[in-house]
């Protein structure tokens, strides 16, 4: 078993010394229909969503912190977790959505050697390799990133990773090369492609306003979607970030809202803030493992 280099940390340990803490093997926590991404992800069936446990960015405000950071969850074989992708398209997935998944590219390359029926949805924090997202091209339709940080300090301060605003925008630029540009079917669904997230930190719309600035700035109309997320929940130990122990204000989200407006970006999607709630945080219960 060689030191791990998948993420951009290139810990250079063996597993499970790393910075994921997590092993070889595949460890989820939860593989359920899910029903609350993006409509073009969700549809009216719901999304394959196969939730990995463990993390390369581990963000200090994190919603999942049971299994990003707590790291609960099951470890499988790459054999179950085709197993599991085929499940879920029997149950009815538009799609197979994989939840935090960089960790563990490998075997998700490996699993998905035998093309699916259904698009595969990578759905990572963007902090990702370029060299790892090339084990994927190919098997990966379409791709979920965030772009969190557009300002290194924030990336050091909530991740310990002041890299981050470089790797995730090589990342995404990657992923666009591999996908083109995004692709809907009759029904609106999203079968190939590049939706990029941004949530709204509060006190940080200068860092929104960036992200906004680079992704307008980098692909032309028609190439990637965008979602505009306002569903920051303060949760996990925030005693050393206390700027982030609130929600969201209305006029923080509306000067979001019209930047994104003023910037000409078009396709894609502006969350409610009525989305901030922790019944929208899946029960991380082995569901499906």
């Amino acid at each position: 078993m060689p030191p791990c280099t998948l993420c951009p940390r290139k810990c250079g340990r063996l597993r499970p010394d790393g910075f994921c803490r997590m092993g070889e093997n595949p460890r989820v926590a939860r593989a359920a229909l899910h029903f609350w991404e993006e409509p073009c992800i969700s549809g009216t069936r719901g999304s394959g969503a196969v939730f990995f446990s463990g993390c390369s960015l581990r963000c200090v405000f994190c919603q999942n912190q049971e299994i990003s950071a707590g790291g609960f969850g099951k470890d499988i074989s790459v054999e179950r977790l085709r197993e599991i992708f085929d499940e879920l398209i029997a149950r009815g997935a538009h799609n197979i959505n994989l939840v935090n998944p960089t960790h563990f590219a490998g075997a998700i390359a490996e699993a998905l050697d035998k093309p699916l029926p259904v698009p595969v949805v990578y759905n990572s924090g963007g902090y990702d390799r370029v060299e790892t997202l090339r084990m994927l091209d190919g098997k990966v339709q379409v791709y979920l990133p965030d772009m969190k940080y557009a300002q290194a300090e924030l990336g050091a301060r909530y991740a310990r990773a002041d890299d981050y605003p470089e790797f995730a925008k090589a990342a995404i630029q990657e992923m666009v090369r591999q996908t083109g540009p995004y692709q809907l079917d009759e029904n609106g669904m999203l079968v190939s492609g590049v939706l990029i997230r941004h949530l709204v930190l509060p006190g940080h719309l200068q860092n929104t306003r960036q992200v906004i600035d680079w992704v307008a700035q980098t692909f032309a109309p028609g190439t990637v979607l965008f979602s505009l997320m306002s569903q920051y929940i303060p949760c996990g130990d925030l005693s050393h970030t206390p700027e982030l122990n609130r929600r969201l204000t209305k006029r923080e989200q509306d000067a979001a809202e019209d930047y994104l407006f003023a910037a000409g970006i078009e396709d894609g999607f502006v969350q409610e803030r009525a989305s901030a709630k922790q019944e929208y945080i899946p029960a991380f219960d082995l569901t499906g493992v």
